[in-house]
């Protein structure tokens, strides 16, 4: 058949290869033409169409619709069956060919691979012009050599590996550096007893490797070199008549391959090449532990793992597999078996347990090799009928549970390597594994859906005890029994421990026991059972000596950590390691489930692994370097807090800081909103830092980031934290001779103090650092507690005061060229006065400060001085000028995070909306005040709800819309 053009024929190559799907006509003319294209290209693309019909229609109809080649919206599409195209035959032969393979068919997916390649004529679209030409000749050719090697490899594993070196060698040197035919060859040599040319193989493509591409060969090509090196007997080939081992053992032959299958398991002369002796002898096991008769709670993860297996017995498609994962004692064992136990009767042909003590606390892990012989022996396989050879072990153990239905619990594993071979080949089967490491490899690359479990919900910990103490007894000290549930985090070990020690001694009231644990809470003593299985540090000693030596000392470094949760970064300061390092080790912690990362880079501790660590640092961290890692530590939350301090306070006075200690790399920022968003995120922590700083006899660091930390906690009003952290700082300063931090401190309190509108307090305490600063000749000090005096005298209503203040605090900041000074004390001074009725005053004062606001970039004053103007316009009647400025400083407020003077602006604004008649806006507006204001615990919360009320749209004091 004549196709015309080569042009014309990539058209239809174009198309061809879309399968039925449309092609565009700027498609087509890029696949034909790429970049020089002729002129009137799309004419010339309709004339090859049209040419095209004809030749493949021939006897069309004028008139009538085109049946091969249709035009679409924009462009053709071609209507050819895929069996018509010799590319769709090649690909649903290879497909079937892996079906065969995977259904331990290896002969009959041999041929099917033979005549997909047989079918393969010449160069894929020879002659054709174009880049898609170019493009799919590469993947076609790819496609080609693919098909080939799994054709190679299948011919090696039915023991034709004396047939296809010659073959092998043409191709590795035609593609040196196809690692994938390098194997094949060194393997094919080997059993075919030339292992000196399989050595000189591997060594002609490790050289071109490192010379074309400056690598080594992979980890498989690698392995197979030693293993021939050290004449590893499992290469050898098979001793026996494929044939019979083909028909006798196919899911042996899929697995494992049948090079490794045991002469004894083939089928005799003139038997039954049909029957398997040894399946019809199989037994059926029933090795599932006895369920816990106290068993209680998990619902949600019953539910979750029962979601995995179809509804009315169905048989899945595939073997399920579920990873059930979590710390030491969380209860992965007893889920399991109890899980198990619910679902034994789906299985009808047996059960099969094993523990693999992959986190013995005395004991070594159980190979593979062993349990797969335990698990034969329980599948009724005489001892002289097991082959000798481990991956023949495993095929037999595929075989005996190909097309049967078994539950395999894989219990206390290692990892992922230690449970593949134990996997059942084909499906039917539910293999449950239970495990302290994340078994990403089995989740990856076998399809196991994980569950990890967490610690029990505070009503199913409750349960816990209820069923093991009776209800009677915790509802006779309930405290009590809170007290227990909360000293044992809800981890189900230790409940166990602690109930069965109260259960064997009926007459010990709760509140001993509880006594107890309180008395050791830095201490697992208090969890110690009868035997190492059953003692929380025994069990969570054996997950910490499976670790390496870095994520260890981090570990035990953890339990220095006083705050709720642990970034990335902090955790390098910890350690002293750099960010990249302290990543890696963080992720071994949380494969180990001895952390959880509960949001993406942020990680948590249990409460009895915490103790842990603690008790770990103790007794194998030297006082030295304890006391070097906490210093690291508590610098690095100060320096990073100071580095945010000028985005959220620019141009304020920085509190002066020493150099970071070595390992400590604090956070920098570019923006004001990654600033914000650290601090608060790391809220609890900082809090957590000061404390710990004063405990571990710090105070500099303590007032130091408690100063840091004004401009934050002012703007998103958490006036509790900053009082707590102020307070603790100077109560810590008091007692030495540190003067600096004393006033610092006395200032932080006294902000605080002010914006809990607690302020004859406030004003005590600003007096006390007036006069350390005046005793210290620290002016800025001075002239900054002068300003702050205006403020709390204006917040406290006394406006009065608050102009003498702010006059002179406004004179110092003149005398000492701070701006950024002058604005604040132009701020407040124009509100005081227009609290006293001197508008035109207070205009002048405030206009003059949003001039110089806006130089420094003070937006914050900025915001709180267009709420005043817009104050003094609402005053004397100016609504429109009064809405507009309101306006102004919300989006002020917005942009940089001020919650608390949000909420005050939005009351202002109900407040003129209301006075110009529209009391719907007002409610609104008022509504959203109040949400700011709740979220905050604000003083004048109840101010606005009186409003509200006053309106007729609150009820029971909350607004309703």
């Amino acid at each position: 058949m004549a196709l015309g053009s080569p042009q014309q024929r990539v058209v239809l190559a174009a198309l061809l290869l879309r399968r039925g799907r449309p092609v565009t006509v700027a498609e087509l003319i890029d696949a034909v033409w790429g970049d020089e294209l002729p002129p009137a290209a799309v004419s010339v693309l309709r004339t090859y169409a049209s040419r095209l019909r004809k030749v493949l229609e021939p006897g069309h109809a004028v008139g009538a619709s085109p049946q091969v080649i249709v035009s679409t919206a924009d462009g053709y599409l071609a209507r050819v069956p895929q069996h018509a195209l010799d590319l769709g035959v090649f690909e649903q032969r290879v497909a079937e060919a892996k079906r065969l393979r995977d259904t331990g068919r290896a002969p009959a997916a041999a041929d099917m691979l033979r005549a997909a390649l047989d079918g393969w004529q010449g160069v894929p679209l020879a002659g054709l012009p174009g880049p898609l030409a170019e493009a799919e000749r590469s993947r076609l050719a790819e496609l080609r050599l693919t098909a080939l090697e799994a054709r190679l490899e299948v011919d090696v594993r039915l023991g034709r590996h004396g047939e296809v070196i010659a073959e092998l060698g043409v191709l590795t040197g035609e593609y040196p550096l196809r690692e994938r035919l390098c194997h094949l060859l060194m393997l094919a040599l080997y059993r075919s007893g030339r292992q000196a040319e399989a050595l000189a193989a591997y060594r002609s493509t490790r050289r071109i490797l490192a010379t074309e591409l400056g690598i080594d060969p992979g980890a498989s090509l690698q392995e197979l070199h030693h293993r021939i090196l050290t004449a590893d007997t499992s290469l050898h080939p098979p001793p026996v008549r494929q044939e019979a081992v083909q028909e006798v053992l196919p899911a042996a032959r899929q697995a494992a391959g049948p090079e490794q299958l045991p002469p004894d398991l083939t089928a005799p002369d003139g038997a039954d090449a049909g029957a398997d002796p040894v399946v019809e002898q199989s037994a059926r096991p029933a090795q599932l532990p006895a369920d816990l008769a106290a068993f209680t709670g998990r619902h949600i993860e019953l539910a979750q793992v029962e979601a995995l297996l179809p509804d009315g017995g169905v048989v899945p498609p595939a073997v399920v597999i579920s990873a059930i994962g979590g710390m030491g004692g969380i209860g992965k064992t007893a889920l399991a078996v109890h899980w198990a136990h619910r679902v034994a009767h789906r299985y009808p042909d047996g059960q099969l347990y094993i523990n693999l003590r992959g986190f013995d606390p005395v004991g070594s892990p159980v190979s593979s090799a062993e349990a797969i012989r335990i698990f034969l022996d329980a599948l009724g396989v005489p001892a002289q009928r097991i082959p000798a050879d481990v991956e023949a072990q495993a095929a037999l153990y595929r075989t005996l549970l190909a097309g049967r239905r078994v539950l395999v619990v894989l219990d206390n594993a290692r990892d992922s390597e230690q449970v593949r071979p134990l996997l059942p080949g084909a499906p039917g089967c539910l293999v449950i594994v239970t495990s302290r490491s994340r078994l990403t490899g089995l989740v990856v690359n076998n399809g196991a859906q994980p569950l990890t479990l967490s610690p029990l919900t505070p009503a199913e910990a409750h349960d816990f005890l209820v069923r093991r103490l009776g209800a009677a007894r915790l509802a006779t000290e309930p405290r009590a029994a809170e007290e227990i549930l909360e000293r044992c985090a809800r981890l189900p070990l230790a409940l166990a421990i602690v109930a069965a020690r109260a259960a064997t001694r009926p007459e010990f009231p709760l509140g001993a026991i509880a006594e107890e644990l309180r008395e050791g809470r830095n201490s697992l003593d208090a969890f110690a059972g009868g035997d190492l299985g059953a003692d929380v540090r025994a069990v969570f000693a054996t997950s910490y000596e499976a670790l390496s030596v870095p994520a260890a000392r981090l570990f035990r470094l953890l339990g220095l950590h006083s705050g709720p949760d642990l970034s990335a970064p902090a955790a390098a300061a910890l350690a002293g390691v750099a960010l990249r390092e302290a990543r890696e080790l963080l992720t071994e912690l949380t494969r180990a489930h001895l952390l959880t990362e509960h949001v993406p880079g942020r990680y948590t501790l249990h409460d009895l692994l915490r103790v842990h660590a603690g008790e770990r640092v103790q007794a194998q961290e030297t006082r030295a370097e304890r006391e070097r890692a906490s210093e690291r530590l508590l610098c690095w939350y100060l320096h990073t807090a100071d580095a945010a301090y000028p985005h959220l306070t620019p141009h304020r006075q920085r509190i002066p800081l020493m150099f970071p200690p070595a390992g400590c790399r604090p956070l920098t920022f570019t923006a004001h909103g990654r600033a914000l968003e650290w601090c608060e995120t790391e809220r609890p922590n900082l809090v957590a830092a000061v404390h710990q700083a004063v405990a571990a006899g710090r105070p500099g660091i303590a007032w130091r980031l408690a100063a840091a930390l004004w401009g934050f906690c002012l703007l998103r009003s958490h006036l509790h934290d900053w009082l707590d952290i102020a307070t603790t700082s100077l109560d810590a300063v008091r007692d030495g001779d540190d003067r600096v931090g004393q006033a610092w401190s006395h200032g932080d309190v006294a902000a605080a103090l002010t914006a809990m509108h607690r302020f004859d307090e406030a004003v005590t305490h600003l007096r006390r650092s007036m006069t350390l600063w005046q005793e210290l000749g620290d002016t800025q000090g001075e002239t900054r507690t002068m300003s702050h005096l205006g403020h709390t005298y204006l917040q406290a209503g006394r406006p009065d005061e608050a102009v003498e203040y702010c006059r002179r605090g406004l004179a110092l900041h003149r005398a000492s060229g701070n701006p950024w000074g002058q604005g604040v004390a132009l701020g407040n001074l124009g509100d005081a006065c227009q609290r006293l009725g001197r508008y035109d005053e207070a205009t002048g004062h405030l206009q003059e400060a949003l001039t110089i606001l806006r130089a420094t970039g003070n937006r914050w004053v900025e915001g709180a001085t267009l709420d005043v103007l817009g104050t003094i316009h609402h005053r004397l009647h100016r609504h429109h000028e009064a809405i507009d400025h309101y306006h102004q400083a919300l989006q002020v407020h917005r942009d940089i995070g001020n919650v608390s003077a949000e909420g005050d602006t939005l009351g202002h604004l109900g407040d003129v909306l209301l006075d110009v008649g529209d009391p719907e806006a007002a409610h609104t507006t008022w509504r959203q005040a109040l949400a700011v204001y709740e979220a905050i615990d604000h003083p004048d919360t109840d101010q606005i709800r009186g409003k509200l009320h006053r309106l007729g749209q609150c009820t029971e004091g909350v607004a309703v819309t």
